[in-house]
């Protein structure tokens, strides 16, 4: 339930009017045990977004425009499959006032809104940029000019072990990225360590500046990364394909000899404080 001004007539214009959502999703079958995993699953944050966003959008006259709205964005869900949207108002007359629709992929075909995907920015920080002193100072410029912002960091310094065996090593080498990663959060409380696709496309639509941790996503994408995880600007750079970023600047470290196609990289030494 949120209040929204909405409606054609007169009285309804100027003033708020509290408005219930029911939406329910079908969604495919999932072919893997979901084994309590948010990225098996269309999480709810995927609907309340939709109305979100639809009510966001401009002022509408009419519930039956909301609930097409409201419709579609939830059907751009790789797994939705049909969606019942009923909307009611609860201050125009005795009992509640409003619509119901259902809709399925064959009104709303494979179509996804492109308008909405956010492409973020990605800076991948070195040991040395991690400790700048003039870290707060980045973060702070990097807020001021809006978008969804995601760092990526290496190794710390300690020693990774070393197992001489493919698959256990990479484990060890991504964990050790991720124990980085909370040691850039612990310097700065607006850098927040995400895991999964879902932490990820909520941050990134609701402004929250992410760390990525990058175990889960490596090792569940079915075409995952070529390159060993111990080399984390590589990494880093097939990460910004996945994610679609603006571009991706490496700070404190070099760029790798190959490079991923239509990808704007650029450097910044670590003892540079100007991010922009």
């Amino acid at each position: 339930m949120v209040e929204v001004e909405i409606g054609a007539f007169q009285a309804e214009r100027g003033a708020t009017q509290r408005v219930q959502f029911n939406v329910v999703v079908e969604v495919e079958p999932v072919t893997v045990a979901v084994d309590d995993d948010v990225d098996r699953i269309l999480s709810y944050d995927r609907i309340t977004d939709a109305i979100a966003e639809s009510l966001a959008e401009e002022r509408l006259n009419l519930l039956e425009t909301l609930a097409e709205r409201v419709a579609e964005r939830v059907l751009a869900a790789p797994r939705a499959i049909r969606v019942f949207v009923r909307i009611e108002k609860l201050d125009r007359g005795p009992g509640a006032l409003g619509v119901e629709i259902v809709r399925d992929r064959r009104w709303h075909p494979g179509a996804v809104r492109d308008d909405h995907q956010p492409h973020p920015r990605l800076i991948y920080l070195s040991n040395d940029a991690i400790g700048a002193p003039h870290l707060a100072g980045w973060i702070d410029t990097l807020q001021a000019q809006g978008g969804p912002v995601i760092f990526c960091v290496g190794a710390g310094d300690n020693v990774v072990p070393q197992t001489g065996h493919r698959m256990t090593q990479r484990r060890i080498d991504l964990l050790a990225i991720e124990q980085n990663a909370w040691c850039l959060a612990a310097r700065d409380d607006r850098c927040v360590v995400v895991s999964t696709r879902t932490e990820l496309d909520w941050a990134m639509r609701h402004g929250q500046i992410s760390v990525w941790a990058p175990s889960k996503i490596v090792l569940d994408t079915v075409s995952g990364p070529s390159v060993r995880a111990a080399n984390t600007v590589s990494l880093a750079c097939w990460f910004a394909a996945l994610v679609q970023a603006e571009d991706l600047l490496v700070v404190g470290a070099d760029l790798p000899d190959t490079l991923p196609d239509g990808l704007t990289l650029r450097t910044m030494p670590a003892e540079e404080r100007d991010i922009s």
